[in-house]
């Protein structure tokens, strides 16, 4: 399986690399955005791509994947509903446009959020954008589109914010995350849970299309790596 990711340097992201360069059947992995992500693997191409609503001068090393795995986000705090749908709709639907052009066999995850307004019409301005880009990447011809719609989720494995207010909350949660994880496991992710969910549904789809927390749990689990059996044989 040959994966893309888009969004490889945010808490999320770099959470789904991990996983990505530790399945055995992913055999490249190609990330694409503003700057490197620091991971150093045989099976990793990096594409640096300042503007990423214009892949023009990069569409050549966008073909022939199986997955796109695209958790690129900003906050919407301090931002006007017009900027928020240039950085969230407006970008994710020129690189995903070009992907179903190139790539229409190609299985497209959009990580989203818990709350997303799929009608559109709520009083919540990000709830309204996601829901809005949601809705039009159904409607693209790949091969399956997912929408990831994750709550509370716990960084692992190293895994850091790109932005300051949430890497304080992270620090100021961190000693009760976990413990909060194994009490309410349908309710709070890790990033390794997002990134394992992602390959499950690349490799063997899904039941439906949007995927809350309790759906994206169920799928880190089945796809959790099997332990060998030292004794077996």
């Amino acid at each position: 399986m040959k994966v893309l990711i888009f969004g490889a340097t945010g808490m999320v992201g770099q959470g789904v690399l991990r996983e990505c360069l530790r399945a055995p059947d992913v055999e490249a992995v190609q990330t694409v955005g503003r700057t490197r992500s620091g991971q150093l693997d045989p099976r990793l191409t990096e594409v640096i791509q300042p503007d990423l609503t214009d892949t023009r001068a990069i569409e050549a090393s966008l073909k022939g994947f199986d997955a796109c795995f695209f958790c690129l986000g900003v906050s919407s705090a301090g931002l006007r509903e017009a900027e928020y749908s240039r950085l969230t709709y407006d970008l994710t639907m020129a690189v995903a446009q070009t992907l179903a052009r190139l790539n229409p066999q190609m299985t497209f995850v959009y990580v989203s959020g818990s709350g997303t307004d799929s009608t559109g019409q709520g009083r919540s301005m990000w709830a309204r954008v996601k829901g809005r880009t949601e809705n039009a990447l159904r409607r693209l011809p790949f091969k399956g589109v997912y929408l990831f719609r994750p709550g509370v989720i716990e960084p692992l494995n190293s895994a850091r914010s790109k932005t300051r207010s949430y890497r304080l909350f992270y620090t100021l949660a961190k000693p009760f995350l976990s413990t909060l994880r194994a009490l309410l496991p349908n309710q709070i992710l890790s990033t390794e849970d997002i990134g394992l969910a992602m390959l499950a549904v690349a490799r063997h789809g899904a039941g439906k299309a949007v995927l809350e927390t309790a759906d994206i749990r169920a799928l880190s689990r089945s796809a959790s790596r099997p332990v060998l059996d030292l004794h077996a044989g």
